[in-house]
């Protein structure tokens, strides 16, 4: 009997980055294309900014970007740097949070099989360089303040440079970044939660917590319609900035709180055909990828790549650390994380694949550019130590981008053919042939379709 592509291999361990179930994959393949094409136009936004800042008119540039607008009366008279930083980017983590909500219920987080390996390597990929910037600012006398800007992984930055040097990466490595990149937004939302608030207001707190009570309520009782959220999200986003723990923190919770899971026909009412989660992050997700990250980096990324600046990222402590945090931190944490699970678990590596694959991808995950930037202008007071650490950002980032595009290049004939394989469909029912092949036992007593319908199964 041909296997039914909805349901993933009966085997009892399948190999690491082996094809997705294809729910899994269905699911992911929307996210991915959106990511890739909105970090194609964050990469041009970018550039443009750099561009802009560092032209004749550069003071044009720190106008605009420094221009006040807002209700006073509500606290929210802000700059266009902050209203992109602490408003545009709550839609970017509310997109995150229902990601994580839908990998924690249906996807890979789900189960501690399939959620153990892109865990430890998020863990991994966070603490190792964090630790590498604390090493570097001690042994050089800097700040301990900018720890955590090394610490994420920019998913649309990764996807646009994949984009760019049209590399054929499998999905199931394309949907491990995603992931990771997921677990990494969420501890980096902690560490804004936990260690870059200020001045709290317990009343602001309080009654932003109070609104995402009656959200969750709302939620509860399956009540419909944008009227009810739209109004009440802002409430709440209003009271977060105000609170004074970080606004975005406000999306991460709504998108958590969102439900992900598609009631089933009863009582008369007929199934949904999606679940609100779905159908928010179906209209947030290119707003998010296409504007409000763009428009982040495009005030964020204008910082000045004169000589003595580009010097002073290789030569101060800070901006050393966060490059070596990127570029070193990252390989190092993502790479051992993955091995390390691997060999504790006895789990086996698709035979498709080779360790300089992972390698490949860990390095990638080194390109940390929308949070870094993020978490670089809440870590310090200085301006000019806030301008290094941006260029630090942007050059870190780049250099990742650089090494990964190197070794990716080098296996690209080999995922050419992995690629092909994937996505054949030779009898035209848009289901590809490889989730309908016979279960034959395999050589080692497994299925044969292990490798070919599992999912990433320690």
């Amino acid at each position: 009997m041909p296997a039914d592509p909805h349901e993933s291999s009966s085997s009892s361990r399948s190999p690491l980055f082996g094809v997705l179930p294809w729910p899994e994959r269905t699911a992911i393949a929307g996210a991915l294309r959106t990511e890739t094409v909105g970090g194609l136009v964050l990469l041009a936004a970018a550039l443009i900014a750099l561009i802009w800042a560092n032209s004749p008119v550069s003071g044009a540039y720190e106008t605009v970007r420094d221009f006040h607008f807002g209700i006073p009366a509500l606290g929210l008279d802000l700059s266009v740097r902050h209203w992109t930083a602490d408003g545009l980017l709550a839609v970017f983590f509310l997109v995150a949070g229902i990601e994580l909500k839908r990998e924690l219920v249906v996807g890979e987080l789900r189960t501690p099989a399939t959620a153990v390996l892109p865990v430890v390597a998020a863990v991994c990929g966070m603490a190792v360089p964090a630790a590498v910037y604390l090493a570097t600012v001690s042994a050089g006398g800097g700040s301990r303040g900018g720890w955590a800007v090394p610490m994420a992984t920019d998913i649309a930055f990764a996807l646009a440079v994949l984009a760019v040097i049209s590399t054929h990466l499998p999905a199931a490595l394309r949907a491990f970044l995603l992931t990771l990149a997921v677990v990494d937004d969420l501890g980096a939302i902690l560490v804004i939660a936990v260690f870059f608030t200020s001045d709290l207001n317990l009343w602001a707190l309080a009654a932003a917590f109070a609104g995402l009570a009656v959200f969750y309520l709302l939620q509860r009782l399956r009540v419909r319609g944008w009227w009810w959220y739209v109004p009440l999200g802002l409430a709440v986003w209003a009271l977060m900035y105000n609170s004074g723990v970080h606004a975005t923190v406000a999306g991460v919770a709504m998108g958590l709180i969102l439900r992900t899971q598609r009631d089933p026909a009863r009582e008369g009412r007929p199934a949904e055909a999606a679940s609100p989660g779905e159908r928010v992050a179906h209209v947030l997700r290119p707003l998010s990828a296409g504007i409000a990250v763009p428009l982040f980096a495009f005030f964020a990324a204008g910082v000045s790549v004169s000589g003595s600046a580009l010097a002073a990222v290789f030569t101060r402590p800070e901006p050393l650390g966060v490059v070596l945090g990127l570029v070193v931190g990252k390989t190092i944490g993502v790479f051992a994380g993955t091995y390390l699970t691997a060999r504790f678990t006895r789990a086996r590596l698709n035979p498709d694949l080779a360790w300089a694959d992972i390698l490949a991808l860990a390095v990638l995950a080194g390109i940390g550019f929308t949070v870094a930037l993020l978490i670089g202008e809440l870590a310090f007071s200085d301006p000019a130590v806030t301008e290094r650490i941006k260029a630090a950002v942007l050059a870190g980032s780049l250099l990742a981008a650089g090494f990964a595009t190197l070794l990716v290049r080098r296996r690209n004939r080999i995922y050419r053919h992995l690629y092909e394989a994937e996505n054949l469909d030779a009898d035209a029912d848009g289901i590809p042939d490889i989730y309908q092949r016979d279960l034959a036992p395999g050589p080692d007593g497994t299925d044969g379709a292990v490798g070919r319908t599992g999912g990433q199964h320690t």
